[in-house]
């Protein structure tokens, strides 16, 4: 049991922990006290619940179904150039330090938050390779009892990731009271958008 929790946690680590564009948001919103918890929490809940499908077989019928593949990269090619736009935008206007101490305006963005945190992870497609076809591929040979032990070690490090980036990126506040770690990071923010979106494209172009 205690092997499957280290390898579901290892494998999972070695997904979620890279620069992209979920990552990207959560650390965003983080800086800006924008209802974190919320968003942590989302990120959380959809990759627990992306990756039980995934142990339980449906991997296999999402990986070998190429309408459905194409159809979410296509929405989630479109999804994030509009972010990556919005990002870029705003590293050029340089406006994102004036968000961050405005309480009303958190409160009166919770709805848009919500939503923004369900695009960004279920609209990019990578997110169902990682945790429905690569975890529920890794878990499908494993017995009723490891996948339950496989997917506590795997959604504790999910759990423990958000969370942490999410309530972490307040210790960065200081460093980024300065504009230009704004336009730095908004930039950063589209360009991995952007090339994001543009791996999205090829995939349905040429299916790889």
């Amino acid at each position: 049991m205690l092997t499957e929790i280290l390898r579901g946690s290892m494998i999972s680590a070695s997904l979620i922990i890279a620069i992209g564009a979920q990552n990207l948001f959560v650390l965003k919103q983080g800086l800006l006290k924008n209802h974190i918890f919320f968003v942590a929490g989302i990120c959380f809940i959809c990759d627990f619940t992306l990756m039980a499908i995934g142990i339980w077989g449906v991997g296999v019928f999402i990986s070998s179904n190429p309408i459905i593949t194409d159809v979410l990269a296509i929405f989630g090619a479109l999804f994030l150039i509009w972010y990556g736009f919005n990002a870029c935008k705003s590293a050029i206007q340089g406006n994102s330090t004036m968000q961050i101490d405005s309480t009303q305006q958190q409160k009166n963005a919770l709805t848009k938050v919500i939503l923004s945190t369900l695009a960004v992870t279920l609209l990019n497609p990578h997110v169902y390779l990682d945790t429905i076809v690569i975890v529920g591929g890794i878990a499908g040979t494993l017995s009723t009892e490891q996948k339950w032990a496989f997917l506590i070690g795997a959604v504790c490090v999910s759990f423990i990731w958000f969370f942490g980036i999410g309530y972490g990126a307040r210790l960065l506040i200081p460093l980024f009271k300065q504009k230009r770690m704004w336009v730095i990071l908004d930039s950063i923010v589209g360009v991995v958008m952007f090339y994001i979106a543009y791996r999205l494209i090829i995939y349905v172009i040429y299916g790889s």
